[in-house]
């Protein structure tokens, strides 16, 4: 869809409005964060939820991808909070694949064996005077959930209680947990609050650094989970008013004005809404928690979705001499500080091994290629897992500055140096490489399918055999995206 100047130009925040009339580049150094999708099982084209994330992080960075075996556990057994807090262990933890992000607290992603995927966008709060219990907890909730959640609402009860009961400690964020029926998005705001909605099976929910979850009926669980005075809290505060004859909206209460009114996560949200959306908003107007489809979504829509710089709008760096669109906008989906990509396709009407399939993204999208990973696998390829320390910036520095080459040794570093060498002759060379990825992941797409159906049968009569079938199969689309780096001539 085609979004003429004239139709948008009036609703534009003023920065903006001021860098296209007169030609000035937003400052560098402000990139968009995270940015979630999920599709409700009805409008998408397999029937079952699909999840898809951007991680952006300030660089260094690096990103591993693992796979990680459950275990049973001895009653007695204890999990060791994030600031002293102390949980018995569960009886059973399951398998999860694993996007780690070594030394941040808040970037890692996971897919467990029951279809449950987690991942989390900041979202600020207004809260400033939080309650905690042993310090509260943070960076393990995402896992704890992970390892013993068998379905999304499950999840959203684990999360909710352990911040109900240690109290969350960051400012705020909402984290997209899903499985094959249902995708929910929970708010964490900081201390002891929370509150949860379940995105429409026909429905379509994005989120962009700011709380999206507005009304809230505490007595339709089957839609709405939360803390149970998260209403009463927010009147005690004087942040709610309930005689003022408004319907309560938890977003517009607990969010951080700034991150709701920051043009940056309004951008965003509006950009994947109008790709997404039947009946798309003008820029400016209010943004729904989610939105009907225009056609039912597949894993390659959302591929294109998480590469977008708002191609075809008012906002794209329409300059020609401007030639990275990273360089020019600091609010896009895809931006340089996008350190791995996910879709995530959850189907529940097949084995995990078969039905659930990450496909995997390094570095940012609009330069780098999603790879498919089955539950299946044993474990990651070796060059998708590195050290678990970040690098320093001086390493970080020394790598991507160095003349490019594929690195055997390292997925990551490949593609992030692939990234940094790019930026620099984006409108030499961008474009061609974006249609030999693009025909590498449509070739993955078609053969998807008979692979799968391939590996079923012959699981049937020898599992390992099944299963290097779809190992095989990751690894074929990987050699050819690297293959057609190998081909890149230096200008």
């Amino acid at each position: 869809m085609l979004v003429l100047v004239k139709k948008i130009r009036w609703a534009l925040p003023a920065l903006i409005v001021v860098a296209l009339t007169m030609g000035i580049q937003p400052a560098a150094g402000q990139d968009g964060g995270c940015f979630s999708v999920v599709v409700g099982k009805d409008v998408s084209t397999d029937g079952w939820v699909l999840m898809a994330h951007n991680e952006d992080d300030e660089n260094p960075q690096i990103v591993n991808y693992r796979k990680i075996h459950g275990q049973s556990h001895a009653s007695g057994e204890t999990v060791n909070l994030d600031h002293g807090g102390v949980i018995p262990q569960a009886s059973q933890t399951w398998d999860y694949l694993w996007s780690e992000m070594p030394g941040m607290l808040f970037s890692d992603s996971y897919l467990n064996e029951w279809g449950v995927c987690v991942c989390s966008d900041a979202c600020p709060s207004r809260e400033d005077s939080a309650e905690f219990t042993d310090g509260g907890i943070d960076y393990k909730l995402r896992r704890i959930v992970a390892e013993r959640a068998r379905t999304a609402r499950e999840g959203v009860h684990i999360a909710g209680a352990l911040i109900e009961q240690f109290g969350y400690a960051s400012s705020g964020r909402t984290y997209i947990i899903s499985d094959p029926n249902e995708g929910w998005l929970l708010c964490a705001v900081y201390g002891k609050h929370w509150a949860a909605r379940r995105v429409p099976d026909d429905q379509v929910a994005l989120i962009a650094n700011t709380y999206t979850v507005h009304e809230i009926d505490l007595t339709d669980t089957m839609n709405y989970l939360a803390a149970p005075d998260v209403i009463d809290y927010a009147e005690e505060h004087g942040w709610y008013n309930p005689r003022s004859n408004r319907a309560f909206d938890f977003a517009a209460v607990y969010a951080d004005p700034n991150a709701a009114e920051n043009p940056h996560n309004i951008g965003r949200l509006w950009d994947g809404v109008r790709q997404i959306a039947a009946d798309p908003p003008a820029y400016g107007e209010p943004l729904p928690f989610s939105v009907k489809p225009k056609s039912k979504i597949g894993p390659g829509d959302l591929m294109r979705l998480l590469r977008s710089h708002y191609e075809g709008t008012a906002l794209h760096a329409a300059d020609s001499a401007i030639e990275c669109p990273h360089d020019f906008s600091t609010s896009t989906i895809c931006n340089r500080e996008t350190q791995t990509s996910f879709v995530a396709q959850l189907r529940g009407g097949l084995p995990p091994e078969i039905g659930l399939v990450w496909w995997a993204c390094l570095s940012s999208p609009c330069l780098s290629c999603y790879v498919p990973f089955h539950f299946g696998i044993d474990s990651f390829p070796d060059f998708y897992e590195g050290p678990a320390v970040p690098p320093t910036q001086e390493d970080y520095q020394i790598l991507i500055d160095r003349p490019f080459g594929v690195d055997e040794t390292s997925a990551f570093w490949t593609f992030t140096c692939w990234r940094h060498y790019g930026e620099q002759r984006y409108a030499d060379i961008a474009a061609g490489v974006r249609h030999v990825f693009d025909e590498t992941e449509i070739v993955a797409l078609a053969r998807q399918s008979a692979v799968e159906t391939e590996a079923a049968d012959l699981m049937a009569i020898d599992r390992q055999k099944g299963l290097k079938t779809l190992a095989d199969y990751s690894r074929s689309v990987y050699t050819a995206a690297i293959e057609h780096l190998r081909q890149v001539r230096i200008k």
